[in-house]
């Protein structure tokens, strides 16, 4: 806590006095580029590595970088509070770009492979459900790159099984049917920091430089 504290503390002396006036602007309402999905991980920093300000983008982090698929009347089966925010970020924010972001060494996609009980962890346990298909597609038709470690294989595979899980809402499929967003599956390499963006054309993930 005492770091949290010291860096509140340097962003109010330091940082703030150099960007008063982008605050408050952003005090005005919010009109972010983009929505970002990305896993909890502590390591993966959206901000910091896209290098984007305060505004840019709209953020959901959780286990895993998962999206419950669609149900039955268009209604998610999983976690509410999670297609909430991506309702608010495309409907009424109207981003034009969705991402979703998985990244190496990935504790939920360890957590798939090991078939790891998490009796301790139900709630957990329940939620990685959403992965499960990652996981199986591995199995049937094997990694994108197999220079991959295998927790790897399975986080990249699961950036385009989340893909496939957020177009399985109507209001997504129509949006993207008429232009008016695109969806992008990004792998954030921890120990190069490097970002790859999935080129569906090459059906691997690319560098971007």
């Amino acid at each position: 806590m005492k770091k949290l504290f010291q860096g509140i503390i340097d962003f109010r002396q330091r940082v703030y006095p150099t960007c008063r006036d982008k605050f408050t602007e952003l005090a005005k309402g919010q009109h972010p580029d983009a929505l970002f999905i990305a896993c909890s991980d502590s390591r993966v920093a959206p901000n910091w590595f896209a290098s984007s300000d305060p505004g840019d983008l709209f953020v959901i982090r959780n286990v895993g970088n998962l999206i419950s698929p669609c149900g039955t009347k268009g209604l998610t089966d999983g976690d509410e509070s999670e297609l909430a925010a991506v309702e608010f970020a495309v409907l009424n924010l109207k981003v034009a770009d969705v991402i979703i972001c998985g990244h190496s060494d990935c504790g939920a996609m360890h957590a798939l492979i090991d078939g790891a009980s998490l009796t301790e962890a139900p709630h957990l346990k329940s939620w990685l459900r959403h992965g499960k298909d990652s996981l199986q597609k591995l199995k049937d038709h094997g990694p994108l790159n197999a220079s991959e470690k295998p927790v790897n294989q399975l986080s990249q595979l699961n950036v385009l099984q989340q893909m496939e899980h957020m177009k399985s809402y109507p209001f997504i499929h129509e949006k993207i049917a008429k232009g008016e967003l695109k969806l992008h599956g990004w792998w954030f390499d921890i120990a190069k920091a490097a970002i790859y963006s999935y080129q569906a054309d090459q059906n691997k993930f690319i560098l971007i430089e």
